[in-house]
């Protein structure tokens, strides 16, 4: 039995539209799946948020990828041609990632400095390797999405010299702040201190002939 023309032209429409459509709310139930099952992984296993979050977001992706896969595939394209294209561009964004480390990690921190405000402009600071050690002290006078620039404090008078750090080296490291400026020590002098203060004060008598 041989359809009509009319009727074969409607099903070369229908039967890949109806395919298109199925891989679709396939993809979404797979979705909702993994969604369910990684969240009560997390909880039975006491996991935290941080970490449930960036796993979800993987394989939504993974199943949005094989998605646009199969879909293009319905639509005509051979299959081994846009697998290979997707791995070459998947090893090109890749290599470009890892390249561009360094500079989107201090992206990234310069937001997280703004947004959590370890410290302000005008603070002042110092980065520590470890907290019994000394490091570059200074105080904030600019943050930009690359440096955070301290004015030196142990640059010698009259000659300003500016110290730019990575914003990524501020979360590698132990910061000590100061709002607004250096703390202005009130105590009162000791006794010593203060026969040491009269003594260099006092002008020294010569003897007369």
């Amino acid at each position: 039995m041989h359809l009509p023309e009319w009727m074969q032209e409607w099903l070369e429409v229908l039967i890949p539209g109806l395919q298109i459509f199925l891989i679709i709310v396939a993809a979404w139930l797979l979705n909702r799946l993994f969604k369910r099952i990684i969240s009560r992984v997390g909880q039975h296993y006491d996991l935290p948020h941080e970490l449930l979050m960036p796993l979800r977001g993987v394989v939504r992706w993974v199943i949005i990828a094989a998605t646009i896969l199969l879909l293009l595939e319905r639509l005509g394209m051979s299959a081994t041609v846009l697998w290979t294209a997707f791995t070459g561009f998947a090893t090109v964004g890749a290599v470009a990632f890892f390249a561009a480390w360094s500079v989107l990690s201090n992206l990234f921190c310069a937001m997280l400095i703004v947004t959590v405000g370890p410290f302000r402009l005008g603070d002042y600071i110092e980065v520590l390797d470890t907290a019994e050690k000394p490091g570059a002290k200074g105080r904030v006078i600019d943050l930009n999405m690359l440096y955070t620039t301290l004015q030196d404090d142990s640059a010698p008078a009259g000659i300003p010299n500016l110290l730019q750090i990575p914003n990524s080296l501020i979360f590698q490291r132990v910061i000590r702040r100061w709002k607004g400026g250096m703390p202005v020590d009130t105590s009162p002098a000791s006794e010593h201190e203060e026969a040491s203060a009269i003594t260099l004060t006092t002008p020294a008598h010569t003897p007369q002939a």
